[in-house]
């Protein structure tokens, strides 16, 4: 890089700002999220310049970085815009933003949001479908990202992601093989979105009782490939900070009974998408398997996700029928209240 663009580059930071687009890349979130936060809750550029791009300050910058950090610890997006501007704004957040309860710093469930009306998710749906029989790579990011931030990552997948996936899946089972890439291509931005959601380090919650401490295990069973549900879940409990070990798709049995002694997990989740692959011996040997030192054993609850396991019970073994139920039940075996 030229001197010159060097002082091009310390000028539009230092000077003019930069755009939103430059933003968006420096912070990881989507364009179209910055523009959300700011026609929502008045999370924008201060400098508005009739004719040119919108260039955010330092200060600016410090506001939404503040938003993505108290977002991504589980505060709703109002309450956490209104922290951001009243820490780094305190005048102008008053004018910017409504006056919310307080927000808590600390990570842990969010505060239940009001309720969407059904033509919300309905419209939504549909956009997100449009986009990805056009195999519109970028308005399906958009969109999906947009879902999260409006709705919480829970919220987002069974009401938008899951029913379009659904959809999507319907429509390749009846025209053959003509909407496979849409199907494909749709699930890779569901998991690149579910990824994203879970990626922001934080510090972890003390522990209320010795199993908050334990690490959760999540496994497809072998053979099974479809590890988008246990994405979700592991995105979800990512934002709670629950500790976890997520080896994906098509484990081995010796692997997760390997895993299951060497870590001790509170949980261990197997998923089971069709009833081919759901394997009862195997949900029963993972039951009994034991960890820890000789005279201090101990037993992990094991959780059956995914419709695969309809048929014969485990003893003691959770049967979740939603991630928000998955995340209500670990959160009781934790020693924990429910997520809201």
């Amino acid at each position: 890089m030229s001197e010159g663009q060097h002082r091009g580059q310390d000028s539009e930071s230092a000077g003019t700002g930069v755009t939103t687009g430059a933003l968006a890349r420096r912070l990881g979130v989507s364009p179209t999220t910055l523009r959300t936060w700011d026609r929502r809750y008045g999370l924008g550029p201060a400098r508005r310049d009739p004719g040119h791009h919108r260039r955010w300050s330092e200060r600016d910058i410090a506001m939404v970085e503040e938003m993505g950090r108290l977002t991504t610890a589980g505060v709703p997006p109002a309450e956490a815009a209104h922290q951001a501007l009243k820490l780094l704004d305190p005048e102008g957040a008053s004018r910017r933003a409504p006056e919310p309860a307080a927000v808590p710093r600390q990570r842990g469930p969010a505060r239940a949001a009001p309720v969407p009306s059904p033509d919300t998710f309905v419209r939504r749906r549909r956009g997100l479908s449009r986009a990805a029989v056009r195999l519109d790579a970028p308005t399906m990011q958009d969109l999906l990202t947009d879902a999260v931030e409006s709705h919480s990552l829970v919220t987002a997948w069974q009401e938008v992601m899951v029913p379009t996936l659904h959809a999507v899946g319907r429509r390749w089972e009846e025209a053959g093989d003509r909407y496979v890439e849409v199907e494909h291509l749709l699930s890779w931005h569901v998991s690149r979105t579910l990824h994203r959601s879970a990626t922001a380090p934080v510090a972890p919650v003390p522990p209320s009782s010795p199993a908050a401490s334990a690490p959760l295990v999540l496994a497809c069973v072998p053979g099974e490939q479809h590890s988008l549900p246990l994405e979700a879940l592991s995105a979800a409990l990512g934002e709670l900070g629950v500790p976890q070990r997520m080896f994906g798709a098509a484990v081995p049995v010796e692997a997760v009974s390997s895993a299951v002694r060497r870590t001790g997990p509170a949980v261990v989740v197997l998923w089971a998408q069709a009833r081919s692959t759901a394997s009862v011996p195997l949900a029963r040997h993972i039951a009994d398997t034991r960890w820890g030192v000789r005279g201090a054993r101990g037993r992990s609850v094991v959780m059956l996700g995914g419709p695969g396991w309809a048929g014969p019970a485990v003893r003691g073994a959770l049967r979740p029928t939603s991630l928000r139920e998955a995340l209500a039940q670990i959160s009781r075996v934790r020693g924990e209240g429910a997520p809201a």
